[in-house]
């Protein structure tokens, strides 16, 4: 199952518990390739399912996919825990990303340098964040910031430099070693929370076999979503 790399770790360990009931069934749920790759491997047939982070296009649709969504994923703000933030506005983060704000002690944190970690412009989280957060739409990057091509090396950069600041797909996991920010005093999990992706399983039409629909009827299980929710994800009922 080839993809985006949002919701990774929950998509792994929903694999786990997949394993355990169908031992008989191989499933293999590789590192992100993006959403462009996973619909790139199901449209030419080399990959018989994949994931993603945002809706099909029209001409996606075309290539005669299935889009399939299985859970609402908070599209989290995470600092290095040196900053000494841990809540922001939505005013604010727009100022941080935008370079008018340099160092986090403008912030009321640490007399730090603030070190920006951006998306490519195409990326899922980037997008919804432009479509939710308030700012956000017409907010043009700092010049100064690293753009990280996957969710993976975004929260690593932001793991391991200090004064770092990135975004990417909520999971319970950024917890550890991570600041996750309140953003207008929410947390990526509380309802008032502005921002999330939707993420799905996608496959070919008349390519549905016993495996692949085994799969997708588990994805629907108590089970698979109660995973959902321990990483922080909202199920959703097909």
């Amino acid at each position: 199952m080839v993809g985006t790399g949002d919701g990774l770790e929950m998509l792994r360990k929903i694999g786990e518990g997949f394993a355990e009931q169908h031992p008989e069934i191989k499933l293999s749920i590789p590192p992100s390739i993006g959403s462009g790759g996973g619909i790139a491997a199901v449209s030419s047939g080399s990959e018989r399912l994949g994931r993603v982070a945002r809706p099909l296009k029209d001409s996606e649709v075309e290539y005669g996919l299935v889009y399939l969504p299985i859970a609402k994923i908070p599209s989290a703000v995470f600092t290095h825990p040196s900053t000494g933030v841990e809540t922001i506005s939505s005013d604010d983060l727009v100022r941080l990303y935008s370079g008018d704000i340099s160092n986090w002690s403008e912030l009321g944190g640490a007399d730090l340098r603030v070190k920006l970690v951006r998306r490519e412009d195409a990326d899922s989280t980037l997008q919804v964040l432009r479509n939710s957060m308030p700012g956000w739409k017409e907010l043009q990057m700092s010049p100064r910031s690293k753009t990280a091509v996957t969710t993976q090396e975004a929260i690593s950069t932001a793991r391991d430099v200090k004064g770092a600041i990135a975004f990417g797909p909520y999971s319970r996991l950024l917890e550890d070693g991570l600041s996750v920010l309140k953003v207008d005093g929410a947390h990526p999990t509380d309802e008032s929370y502005p921002s999330a992706v939707t993420l799905a399983l996608i496959y070919k039409d008349g390519t549905m076999d016993d495996q692949m629909k085994t799969f997708i009827d588990y994805s629907q299980s108590d089970q698979a979503h109660e995973l959902m929710e321990d990483f922080g994800g909202v199920p959703l009922k097909n």
